[in-house]
């Protein structure tokens, strides 16, 4: 999952700053579509007699006769539906890492038990879909057209026809609509949402959302900077358009925010910086894509970062600009910023 490629907006360069680098202004001028609705449906496994129906995001309505049983998803939403005890039998997206390794965004999937349709941008084998006899296919969106993420654009029109998707929005709202859907869309698909295991980590995540937000009144100086790296270039990501930091924000996190001219490459996202100009911005805490797309902070070796005054004083932390859309993943997101607002000092 490449960084760059600015120069040509396209929904792979989504993947660098905010949970995605612009799909372009067009779309990412678009507004988010309201279709809600949390769904209907019987058990999931075995496919039990519906009749199904769930609402997207997209305003569209899938009704089958019965549940769906044969899931196929992009692997950040396979992995949200794991933790409501839904498995899926595919998955798109990255899953593994090139050492063989569970990609972060497959959470606590387990990925020897499901056909990978590819593991990168552009990669799904619509021989192998197919072959699943897929009754659905789930994915998020990153923006207010409809767009699945990592559904090939040019074999789209392919894949719609083997199987109905559901797209749940994660653009331009905040973290715990995005949660909620989800959560609505497992639900239909035979999820338990009043397990215990369910109904503690949403009490977890409420408490550590409560946890933020006096971490963030007590340390109102404290500013904090949202970035990627890649060989080239920095980005810096804008609050305005990304569910998690539109959620932090809401809590009262100061964030560094680049102005809407510099965003407007980024197509309003992010504001991409040569490794020369890292330093255009202050910041006391900054928060690093953690997606294995991304030069990770111990491994950057460029010297305008290591003079960073975060960086000398060990203020960085990790971001998952593409949450796992469970309670139970989202919790450490707030407990990992909550902490370090709490121990940061004023150091830029």
């Amino acid at each position: 999952m490449p960084h760059a490629r600015a120069t040509h907006l396209s929904r792979r360069g989504l993947l660098a700053a905010g949970g995605a680098l612009g799909l372009g202004a067009a779309l990412a001028a678009c507004g988010d579509d309201k279709g809600e609705d949390t769904g209907s449906g019987g058990q999931a496994k075995g496919g039990k007699p519906g009749p199904w129906s769930f609402k997207d995001d997209r305003g569209t309505t899938v009704k089958l006769d019965r549940v769906p049983a044969n899931i196929v998803a992009f692997t950040g939403a396979g992995a949200a539906l794991y933790d409501y005890g839904v498995q899926v039998k595919g998955v798109f997206g990255p899953t593994r890492t090139s050492g063989g390794k569970p990609d972060v965004q497959a959470g606590d999937m387990d990925v020897s038990k499901v056909t990978v349709l590819g593991n990168t941008w552009g990669q799904f084998s619509i021989e192998k879909y197919a072959a699943l006899a897929p009754d659905l296919l789930v994915s998020t969106m990153f923006d207010g057209a409809g767009t699945l993420w990592y559904v090939p654009e040019e074999s789209s029109k392919k894949i719609a026809q083997l199987a109905p998707s559901v797209g749940i929005s994660v653009y331009d709202r905040q973290l715990t609509r995005s949660l909620e859907r989800m959560a609505q869309l497992a639900g239909s698909l035979g999820a338990d949402l009043k397990a215990a295991k369910v109904t503690r980590a949403k009490k977890r995540f409420e408490a550590a959302a409560a946890r933020l937000r006096a971490a963030a009144k007590a340390k109102p100086g404290i500013r904090v900077l949202a970035g990627s790296a890649s060989d080239q270039l920095f980005y810096v990501s804008g609050t305005d358009l990304s569910i998690d930091l539109e959620y932090f924000k809401a809590l009262g996190v100061n964030f560094v925010e680049p102005p809407e001219s510099a965003k407007k490459q980024g197509g309003g996202w992010y504001e991409s910086l040569s490794w020369e100009n890292v330093d255009k911005y202050q910041a006391d805490i900054i928060m690093m894509d953690d997606r294995t797309s991304a030069i990770q902070p111990a491994d950057i070796t460029k010297a305008t970062w290591k003079k960073l005054p975060a960086v000398k004083a060990g203020q960085v932390i990790p971001r998952s600009p593409e949450p796992i859309l469970s309670y139970d993943k989202c919790v450490p997101l707030l407990t990992g910023l909550a902490e370090a607002l709490e121990k940061a000092e004023k150091v830029a």
